[in-house]
């Protein structure tokens, strides 16, 4: 339709309810799903038999809150996340990382909420929206609040846009049918072809000023809580889109101009498959990593960055302790102290830290 913003006269796409229509025509898929499947049962399998399922899960929510950043332009790595959070000095501007614990902090609440029974609705995305833009970079673009102005995608100005979302006026109604395709039960489709269609969706109806990206990939992980898909958040495809943010960006806009929804889907069950790997591949690696140190020690670290009291506190140990034993993993290159203080010093597990980081590296000539 057309909308007039910014004094210009521009086409404004308003997309049609979920399911598509017509049907999708799921016959060339059922491989990809059950591929997709069959890799995040391998991956829930696998990660209960790590000693600290807590703490993968820990760092996994910062990996993905990390890498969803990266895709819209923050510089922060994975040890910036991890020093920030234990209150040392990260190598980036604080507003980068500031942006990636908002993300884990939203993510977090919307999984809270999730498992105490509420449901995914428009007003717990807008409760995970308000987390997401608080503090920081966002602050100013109306958090918890949709959008009462028209916004754009790429372009300096609607006229040259590469996307121009639904206008305000419409606004609400592709949001209230959004939410009924949330809770509808009676479409009989497989829940991983729910969460690519929901994502597209919420990409498309774009109801924030900012954080609709980040909290489009969010929403691919709390449906599939919701749903029982998944147990644990264990699934984040930041990564994928990441690695292939080209074809990532051109089949959304190509899902809205020819309605290539079975070649979506394809790829986000090939993201679906890769992401659930790699996740497995990080786990067998730490249950390696664990074997081969837990030989050398009776003290394991107690988190990838440690801090002397705090780990002293957590375990009832003594400070004496707890830097003895810190010391001797130094000593076998187990642990590095990584501030140089001699007071409130913070130790690393490096190879740890490594495993999970893969792929973490900033974006360039983003």
């Amino acid at each position: 339709m057309s909308t007039t913003t910014a004094g210009e006269t521009v086409g404004a796409f308003v997309p049609p309810p979920l399911p598509p229509e017509p049907p999708l025509d799921l016959g060339g898929l059922y491989q990809n799903l059950d591929r997709a499947n069959q890799a995040l049962g391998r991956l829930h399998g696998l990660t209960t038999l790590l000693p600290d399922t807590g703490l993968f899960l820990y760092l996994y929510v910062r990996k993905e809150a990390l890498l969803s950043s990266q895709i819209e332009g923050t510089k922060s790595s994975f040890s910036d996340l991890l020093l920030f959070e234990n209150e040392a000095v990260p190598g980036v501007p604080i507003d980068d990382v500031e942006e990636v614990s908002n993300y884990v902090a939203a993510m977090q609440h919307g999984l809270r909420r999730i498992k105490g029974g509420f449901p995914l609705s428009l007003r717990l995305v807008r409760e995970i929206h308000a987390i997401l833009l608080r503090g920081g970079r966002g602050a100013d673009k109306t958090p918890s609040e949709f959008r009462r102005s028209q916004n754009w995608i790429g372009g300096s100005r609607p006229g040259n846009a590469a996307f121009v979302p639904p206008p305000p006026e419409r606004m609400m109604e592709c949001l209230d049918s959004f939410e009924h395709f949330l809770h509808d039960e009676k479409h009989n489709l497989p829940v991983l072809v729910e969460a690519g269609l929901i994502h597209v969706q919420f990409e498309t109806i774009h109801p924030f000023l900012d954080g609709n990206g980040r909290l489009g990939r969010l929403l691919i992980t709390l449906f599939l809580c919701a749903k029982g898909a998944l147990r644990e958040p264990l699934l984040y495809l930041s990564l994928f889109f990441k690695a292939h943010r080209q074809r990532y960006y051109e089949l959304l806009q190509r899902v809205r101009t020819e309605g290539v929804w079975e070649e979506w889907l394809e790829f986000f069950l090939e993201g679906t498959e890769t992401t659930a790997r790699q996740a497995t591949d990080a786990a067998v690696q730490i249950l390696h990593l664990f074997e081969a140190d837990r030989k050398k020690i009776q003290l394991p670290l107690l988190h990838p960055l440690t801090k002397i009291g705090p780990a002293a506190k957590d375990r009832k140990l003594s400070i004496p302790t707890v830097t003895s034993a810190l010391e001797t993993l130094t000593k076998l290159k187990i642990a590095r102290e990584s501030t140089g203080k001699r007071r409130d010093r913070l130790f690393a597990y490096p190879r740890y830290l490594h495993i999970l980081s893969e792929g973490t590296e900033p974006l360039r000539n983003h």
